[in-house]
């Protein structure tokens, strides 16, 4: 899949959910707003069960890929990546890839993953790069960062968001408000952070549930500083750029998708071409 499918599909799911799981009760509290949407809290704790009980039950064995050689007439280097594991969240063999090449097949999987940006996979690292002499077999090996299972904690993720949607619906008050975003949203910062310490880590490319509590949590309190920034104190000027970009946010991702964005950004530099806003931050340093 891509990135667009796994976010139409987490809304869809949503949208259900709103639609056909919710109480008709009264609010006045955050009690009384769990308990009127208990439904859809339900459905977001089977699903985490569901992907933690995958990810960490399934076993993985051994499993091989071709390569292409670049000409027709020789055959595709056939590669073995030796697995034969239960609970593994490195690149080789975790769940979310096994599930991802039963299903939808692996010659339909990205071929270009972000761990061919690794250390072990390439020289150039952290870009993409040859391969050092002493890389593993899975360097090479296709990869759906937005794969099936992994999309099962993105819909959570979207659950979390009608939350705080939920939120500004049922309360009026600033204060009220502000508590029913920073009480749920630190409790999952706090929660994703606890998870990684021990051991369940914070994963983008498998979205693991310590992810998905640490990044709903960050943009729920990012979400109630800007509301305080703009709907108490009216700084709506010095929010205008990420209101551009959330009202224009497929232009931007088809921009930085088709390298048009990063080559744009390339031409702001001091002094030597090198030294441009990309090379700040890190990416094709």
């Amino acid at each position: 899949m891509g990135i667009l499918q796994r976010i139409g599909i987490a809304y869809l799911l949503a949208a259900v959910c709103e639609i056909w799981l919710k109480g008709v009760g009264k609010v006045n509290s955050g009690l009384s707003l769990v308990k009127n949407y208990l439904m859809q809290w339900v459905v977001a704790l089977v699903l985490t069960v569901l992907y933690i009980s995958l990810l960490y039950g399934l076993y993985v064995p051994d499993w091989e890929y071709q390569i292409p050689t670049g000409t027709s007439s020789l055959a595709p280097k056939i590669v073995s990546v030796k697995c034969g594991v239960r609970g593994d969240t490195g690149p080789a063999c975790n769940a979310v890839g096994m599930i991802d090449r039963k299903f939808l097949g692996i010659q339909h999987l990205y071929r270009r993953p972000i761990y061919g940006r690794m250390e072990q996979c390439s020289i150039n690292s952290p870009d993409y790069g040859p391969l050092p002499p002493d890389a593993p077999s899975w360097c090479q090996a296709p990869f759906d960062p937005e794969g099936l299972l992994s999309s099962v904690t993105a819909i959570v993720t979207c659950l979390v968001g009608l939350h705080y949607g939920h939120v500004i619906v049922h309360f009026k008050d600033h204060t009220n408000r502000l508590m029913q975003w920073m009480i749920p949203s630190s409790g999952l910062v706090v929660l994703g952070v606890t998870f990684n310490f021990f051991g369940m880590h914070v994963n983008k490319a498998l979205y693991t549930f310590s992810y998905m509590c640490l990044t709903a949590g960050a943009a729920g309190v990012l979400f109630a500083g800007i509301y305080v920034l703009v709907d108490l104190y009216g700084y709506r000027r010095s929010t205008f750029v990420l209101e551009w970009m959330g009202m224009n946010a497929l232009l931007i991702y088809i921009l930085a998708g088709c390298n048009v964005l990063p080559i744009m950004l390339q031409g702001f530099y001091w002094r030597q071409h090198q030294n441009n806003i990309l090379r700040l931050i890190g990416i094709g340093a």
